[in-house]
């Protein structure tokens, strides 16, 4: 599948910084799109291209100055996070006036990547995410909703095939990819915790209960929070808060990005099991959330959840464009006005608030509450450089 609009990204990003850092989950598509930009430019030549799994590119790159400084064009380097060593040659190279190179580098953990090249490569390199399929690029949304948005598990033959491959994507995350990074933890406490954190879907996070039930302290679970949401499986969405008097909630809503992952953490092997899961809303309404993210093209940085203590709440605070846009998500055929509605907008100050529901059907509750179908929404609101 070609993604055309990630390859319009990194084309537009090449015109701001000559480093581009392609960021995503393992096994979102990150090497098969990095091609694509590759063959939409005239491919590169086969020295150009760099694995860091690949023990004889490690060799290649043991000294990175000469070896680099000797290519032109666009070059890639894969799995960067393994080798953050390179980090200072890029910025060498990346200032140096007599050469014209561009460097594409993709990578499976946001944290480490930031962390190794904020102070290196400030002012030299943006960064994209790429995330797994969205309906946008796929336009089928049940078959993206159960089985998430990885390509090997979206694109299987059938369920039970999607399902296996998620299975293993797991064990490998745990066993193989979580102590390449350097973490050292148990893989049998993190994929505890992981499946714990699949019941607490789409809900606020307590460090304290989960720490209790799993026998840890609350450091620990944090910390195990953290590497998730550092490689992209978890989204921890942050409390919004208003001067306005009232007490609000100020612990983070936290849910498994990936609704296919989560399926399997939650032991969902078919559609049917999941219509019938106490889990199902949670599931809907979270993997909608996602998705409006992604189309509206906005950081972590500029996402939050509002909600003041037994009151009002609302699911999706935006911040894009000097507009405060808000979202509520239903898992409902009708919604319907509700006196916490004007409230919310009212002390959040909103310029418009969306009601996202499973129907077709759009309509307006009152001037600046609009209810709009998913498939409607996510089909309309792709935006972005073009």
């Amino acid at each position: 599948m070609q993604r055309t609009d990630i390859l319009r990204q990194i084309d537009f990003a090449f015109q701001v910084n000559p480093v581009v850092a392609l960021l995503g989950p393992r096994q979102c598509g990150k090497t098969t799109c990095a091609r694509q930009y590759i063959a939409q430019e005239g491919n590169i030549a086969s020295q150009n291209y760099f694995d860091l799994e690949n023990s004889r590119d490690l060799e290649r790159l043991s000294d990175p100055l000469l070896t680099l400084s000797k290519l032109s064009g666009l070059i890639v380097i894969d799995e960067i996070q393994y080798v953050k060593s390179l980090f200072p040659s890029l910025r060498v190279l990346a200032d140096d006036p007599t050469l014209t190179q561009q460097f594409l580098i993709l990578g499976s953990a946001s944290h480490e990547l930031a962390e190794s090249s904020s102070e290196t490569l400030a002012g030299r390199i943006s960064y994209l995410e790429l995330t797994p399929f969205s309906y946008p690029e796929v336009g089928q949304l049940e078959p993206l909703w159960f089985r998430g948005g990885f390509p090997k598990s979206y694109l299987a033959k059938d369920d039970a095939i999607s399902d296996a491959w998620r299975k293993a994507f797991i064990l490998t995350f745990l066993e193989r990819d979580i102590p390449r990074l350097g973490i050292k933890i148990p893989s049998e406490n993190l994929r505890r915790f992981w499946m714990m954190l699949a019941h607490y879907h789409g809900k606020i996070f307590n460090a304290s209960d989960i720490a209790c039930s799993l026998g840890l302290s609350d450091k620990t679970v944090m910390h195990y929070l953290d590497i998730l949401t550092g490689t992209f499986m978890v989204r921890q969405l942050k409390p919004w808060f208003e001067n306005i008097g009232k007490r609000q909630i100020k612990r983070p809503k936290v849910y498994i990005r990936d609704s296919g992952i989560l399926h399997t953490l939650l032991n969902i092997h078919s559609y049917s099991d999941l219509l019938v899961h106490p889990l199902l809303a949670h599931s809907w309404e979270c993997f909608a959330l996602e998705e409006i993210i992604r189309v509206n093209r906005v950081s972590a940085e500029d996402c939050y959840f509002w909600g003041v203590h037994q009151q009002a709440e609302l699911d999706l605070l935006i911040l894009k464009e000097g507009k405060r846009l808000g979202f509520e998500v239903k898992y409902t055929s009708s919604p319907k006005r509700s006196s916490a509605m004007n409230t919310i907008i009212k002390d959040l100050k909103l310029d418009k608030l969306t009601i996202i529901y499973p129907g077709h059907v759009d309509y307006f509750l009152e001037d600046n509450i609009e209810v709009v179908g998913v498939q409607n929404y996510l089909a309309e609101t792709d935006e972005g450089p073009k």
